[in-house]
């Protein structure tokens, strides 16, 4: 549903790059030996900059002895991260913890024997009851789990500038009600002279495919694609592609020289109506909210029914790390109650625990928990909750040279089925 949002301030949040404190153990010589844990994340810029800091403002007070690290590589979903992260675990130098996705994802780690089964740390923090059932199955792989998830993140959002929206004739009270109807409203904006929808680089290309594929294929066939249950050469995915094509031929064209925040800055500057991103992107609107005093407008991407686009970061325990103490240490803040609370309201999720007092929560936010609930999940594709990176790489190359127009809608098909293909061996 559309929201109308007039916004609390966000709290306040103190920017911590690194933060020491001397240890308790001691080394041969006698001198103060001080444990430290390297984190090694994608959260570098905006609101998962926000959140991490907030993390570790709660790890400070609940781990004063121990040093954090901070290993935050810039660049949207990880997609610079995985690759220097990748590089660093073949050649034996693993961080002390990594962040990430819960789901398909993990498995290419878990096959080449780089992060532990966490499965005692879960019961020794108690999350076995605090966690819910849907989202302990999607961190289990062969009975075991792997990562320790901090939280929940909805894919699917639509955020729109109310006065851009309006200006073009654009009902802002209620959503669109289908595919083609916001099509529709694209088309509208197009004819007012701004840009109907933005967008970024190649992650969010493939994150609004997935959109569109979840809100036209509905949950079941979505949730197919993965398991073999939907051909990804079939007709259902050809309407799904088609009405890609469209959206992609309303949007920027400039969207491969940005990143999620540039795309979305165009919503909040009035340079475009729309843009489709998880809800990490509300802290940006809120804060442009609280400056500027515009309204937005967030809904779910409509289509055959109501769907949660799922994805959550987690953080696991390498093998060969340097400080398995101090990863532990992370571990069980980025599990707790306060850490979870903490991260939740600076980076407009929702906490991975049942447990977490919601009070605070927005009105977005308590949605979303609401949402998760109730509604059907769907895994991300771009956020490697639904494929591993190898087949997430395949579905951004070909994602790439169709959004470049260096293939046609068949031939993209086509790359999409090959990908699924290799990708489910």
């Amino acid at each position: 549903m559309i929201q109308r949002r007039h916004l609390l301030a966000l709290p306040a949040l103190i920017s911590v790059g690194t933060m020491a404190a001397c240890g308790d153990d001691s080394t041969g010589s006698g001198t103060a030996a001080q444990s430290s844990v390297e984190v090694f994340t994608w959260w570098a810029q905006g609101s998962g900059k926000a959140g991490l800091d907030a993390l570790v403002e709660v790890f400070a007070t609940q781990h004063p002895d121990v040093e954090f690290v901070n290993g935050a590589v810039a660049g949207g979903a990880g997609s610079a991260a995985k690759d220097l992260l990748q590089s660093r675990l073949r050649a034996g130098d693993p961080p002390d913890t990594f962040q990430a996705h819960a789901g398909a994802e993990l498995n290419d780690y878990i096959e080449a024997g780089q992060i532990q089964d966490v499965s005692a740390l879960l019961d020794e923090f108690g999350l076995r009851d605090a966690i819910p059932q849907k989202l302990l199955a999607r961190l289990s792989v062969d009975q075991a789990i792997y990562s320790i998830p901090s939280n929940i993140h909805r894919s699917n959002m639509v955020w729109g500038s109310a006065t851009v929206l309006n200006d073009a004739g654009i009902d802002t009270s209620s959503p669109p009600a289908s595919l083609d109807e916001f099509l529709e409203q694209l088309q509208r904006l197009q004819g007012a002279g701004v840009t109907p929808l933005s967008v970024g680089t190649t992650w969010t290309q493939v994150h609004l495919l997935e959109a569109v594929l979840m809100a036209q294929l509905g949950a079941d066939a979505y949730n197919g694609l993965f398991d073999g249950a939907t051909a990804w050469d079939g007709a259902e995915v050809t309407a799904a592609l088609e009405r890609f094509e469209a959206m992609i031929g309303h949007t920027n064209a400039d969207r491969d020289d940005l990143d999620w925040p540039g795309a979305t800055q165009q919503v909040i500057d009035g340079a475009a109506g729309y843009n489709v991103m998880g809800d990490w992107a509300i802290a940006a609107f809120e804060q442009a909210q609280l400056a500027l005093g515009e309204d937005f407008v967030a809904f779910e991407l409509p289509g055959r029914e109501k769907v949660f686009g799922f994805l959550a970061d987690s953080f696991t325990l390498p093998e060969g790390a340097s400080h398995p103490d101090g990863a532990r240490a992370w571990l069980e803040t980025v599990s707790s109650v306060d850490g979870q609370l903490a991260l939740s309201l600076a980076k407009g999720a929702i906490p991975a625990r049942t447990d977490v007092d919601t009070a605070e929560f927005s009105e977005y936010m308590q949605n979303a928990l609401t949402s998760f609930a109730q509604d059907a999940i769907c895994s991300s594709i771009a956020h490697g909750a639904a494929t591993s990176v190898a087949w997430l790489t395949a579905i951004s190359e070909a994602t790439s040279q169709f959004t470049t127009s260096a293939s046609d809608l068949a031939g993209y098909q086509r790359a999409l089925a090959d990908a699924a293909g290799s990708g489910r061996g």
